[in-house]
């Protein structure tokens, strides 16, 4: 029987989380903003979310794939410094809602339209602020073997199957009905400061 990957790191506090953290699953997503795939995978998980309501936690990892993305970085940069000031997921909305114009120019544009204090957004990108969080979770999401973008783990586990709607939904149905076969215990909801 083949073992599905693991989360190395278990969602903590630091992770960007939407969702209660006592709900019954969590879905955590590596992703890069520029992916077409992750593109793809957003408006799905917008509907997984308005699906499962509090039965559900979404967490999202940064992964740019520079090599096939070059605005990558700068996106995941972007959001990161956009947490600094409390918009996290809305810089993470407009990134994906806008991946056509993905650049520096559209970023503080994104960040001027959030009402974001614009010298302290540009700071914290120029001086490497938000860069290492970046790479946390790049590394991270390595060394929980992530191959590409987007990847998925539910309840920690590594979701190997196919990610639309129908099937990524019938998951989380069975993890939330405790059918999904179980995974090492409190994978899904330890609340562990991130390295």
């Amino acid at each position: 029987m083949k073992v599905a990957m693991r989360l190395k790191t278990p969602v903590g506090p630091s992770d960007h989380a939407n969702g209660p953290a006592d709900a019954p699953v969590t879905l955590v997503q590596y992703g890069d903003y520029q992916c077409p795939s992750c593109g793809q995978a957003y408006p799905i998980v917008k509907a997984l979310q308005g699906r499962f309501g509090p039965r559900l936690r979404f967490v999202f990892r940064n992964m740019p794939l520079t090599d096939a993305h070059p605005q990558a970085e700068l996106a995941a940069e972007a959001a990161e410094a956009a947490a600094l000031q409390g918009k996290f997921w809305p810089m993470h909305d407009l990134l994906y809602e806008h991946q056509a114009e993905l650049g520096p120019g559209f970023i503080m544009r994104a960040a001027a339209r959030l009402h974001l204090d614009l010298d302290a957004f540009k700071t914290a990108i120029a001086s490497g602020q938000v860069r290492g969080r970046v790479q946390d979770d790049f590394r991270d999401g390595v060394r929980s073997g992530v191959k590409g973008t987007p990847t998925f783990f539910l309840n920690g586990a590594r979701f190997d199957d196919r990610w639309d709607e129908e099937t990524l939904g019938a998951a989380i149905e069975s993890a939330i009905d405790g059918t999904m076969p179980p995974t090492a215990p409190g994978a899904g909801s330890t609340r562990q400061t991130r390295r």
